[in-house]
């Protein structure tokens, strides 16, 4: 009886939501994970099974009883340990293992906007996984979300931290390109949903809010308290500040793609809303610790025993 859903980092972020929800619904849940040991109030609920890309036969096994696999699989950026190509590859390795496992149906996490002619990798490497899904033979539902947000976010956590430190905010060029973001729990709740079906779909996952770049620093901002003038800069000086950044806290603040992708209107589509949470009232409710600390991804990456905190 396969009744086992798989969820791919259900200790890390995204995972986490799709895992809870499903744990609310009654279902048997196990995690595919790069942090066997991280500290998560998953952890007594949830079995962990380490990624095993290198071993397939082994990554099949895992799987032989699971119905459903949800997958957030997916690096960033490139970086001396992890790369997008590298990520492409396990993700093909981990469809092929669903299919000769005999999952039923994968759910998977995607981005607004992914292209196989993109120059940019992220957005290039994402399409390739599509692609390698479609073509598997197995069941699928692709969410393409522009933006999460939620309290262990990232972006819009270290939005608000710069505006808590700096006298002023600069975006990227006239920052009037726009963007969709979407609660981490919305996503999560269409993942469960569509993980119920077996139709071949492919849906843009985005919130009820769309803001120009500049219009959202600017909500935030106001919303925390913190006024700063908001100023247009070039592209690679807004990298360069944030390399600067990023090499006092050991982290990757933002790459040139991402300037780049931003830029250019790939965190926006025009579609109709999947999500109902608006960033506008979570950044309210959140407004008295957003921004507090620095939220780090590469500190994630190489801590893996340590819980994600919330900001």
């Amino acid at each position: 009886m396969r009744n086992i859903h798989a969820v791919t980092g259900a200790f890390g972020y995204s995972g986490k939501y799709i895992a809870s929800r499903l744990l609310d619904e009654g279902h048997e849940v196990i995690t595919l994970t790069g942090s066997i040991d991280r500290q998560s109030r998953l952890s007594e609920k949830v079995k962990a099974i380490p990624y095993d890309f290198e071993h397939p036969a082994r990554l099949a096994e895992a799987l032989e009883c699971v119905s459903v696999l949800y997958n957030t699989y997916w690096v960033r950026f490139n970086h001396k340990d992890f790369d997008h190509a590298g990520a492409v590859a396990n993700s093909e390795v981990l469809f092929d293992a669903a299919r000769k496992a005999g999952v039923q149906r994968v759910v998977h996490v995607s981005i607004t906007n992914p292209s196989l002619d993109s120059s940019l990798s992220y957005f290039r490497g994402k399409a390739q996984v599509e692609l390698a899904l479609q073509e598997s033979g197995l069941s699928f539902a692709i969410l393409r979300p522009a933006v999460l947000f939620g309290r262990e976010d990232i972006l819009i956590n270290n939005i608000a931290w710069v505006l808590r430190r700096l006298p002023v905010f600069g975006v990227f060029g006239d920052g009037q390109y726009r963007l969709c973001p979407i609660h981490v729990d919305d996503l999560a709740a269409a993942a469960v949903a569509f993980g119920k079906d077996r139709k071949n779909v492919v849906v843009d996952a985005i919130g009820p809010e769309t803001f120009t770049y500049r219009e959202l620093v600017k909500v935030v901002g106001k919303t925390i308290g913190v006024n700063r003038p908001v100023v247009g800069v070039p592209g690679w000086l807004g990298w360069f500040a944030g390399l600067l950044i990023g090499r006092i806290y050991g982290d990757v603040m933002i790459t040139m793609d991402e300037v780049r992708g931003l830029s250019a209107g790939l965190l926006h589509v025009d579609s109709k809303p999947l999500g109902s949470t608006h960033l506008t009232d979570w950044v309210l409710t959140n407004r008295e610790t957003l921004g507090k600390r620095y939220t780090s991804e590469l500190a994630r990456r190489k801590d893996l025993e340590t819980a994600y905190r919330s900001n």
